[in-house]
């Protein structure tokens, strides 16, 4: 079995029957708990909803597909041994990868808030990445920030 997981070994997920959103769907696929799917899916449509509500939009589609693309980093860093000592090397992200990022950012901030339900929690992290604050987004600003630094260990990428 390949070490890299190739376009013939990717499984490919239906979208999500209320918006016919793949993205939507990977959403209710990381928000999952205890394998309750029906309940993750209740609280992401709720949390949409209410994040195009909080935003006077009526498409909760789009306003997840904004918040989304702002949380979306396209740079990484991958610790490389060279001559030993280790340096942050940054590489840009490809296709998937990036979508995992977002995706796990934005259900890990939006666990991390408290004193709340979960859908409640989730809008509030959806708002604030379409307005480019929150934890989600300041996760893609930090490694945005650590790549420039690092950006003169970039010969070292092969």
């Amino acid at each position: 079995m390949p070490r890299k997981v190739t376009k013939s070994l990717q499984r490919r997920i239906q979208p999500d029957r209320k918006y016919n959103s793949v993205l939507v769907q990977k959403l209710i696929n990381k928000s999952i708990l205890n394998g309750k799917k029906h309940i993750a899916e209740k609280a992401v449509y709720g949390a949409l909803e209410a994040a195009a509500k909080k935003l006077k939009s009526e498409e909760p589609l789009a306003v997840f597909e904004k918040a989304f693309e702002n949380i979306s980093p396209n740079f990484e860093v991958k610790s490389r041994r060279v001559g030993g000592a280790n340096y942050q090397i940054p590489f840009p992200i490809q296709g998937h990868r990036r979508e995992h990022f977002a995706m796990m950012w934005l259900v890990q901030s939006a666990r991390a808030r408290k004193g709340m339900p979960y859908e409640q929690r989730l809008s509030l992290e959806i708002t604030d990445a379409h307005n480019e604050t929150g934890a989600a987004f300041k996760k893609k600003e930090d490694t945005h920030r650590m790549a420039e630094a690092n950006r003169a260990f970039a010969h070292f990428a092969r």
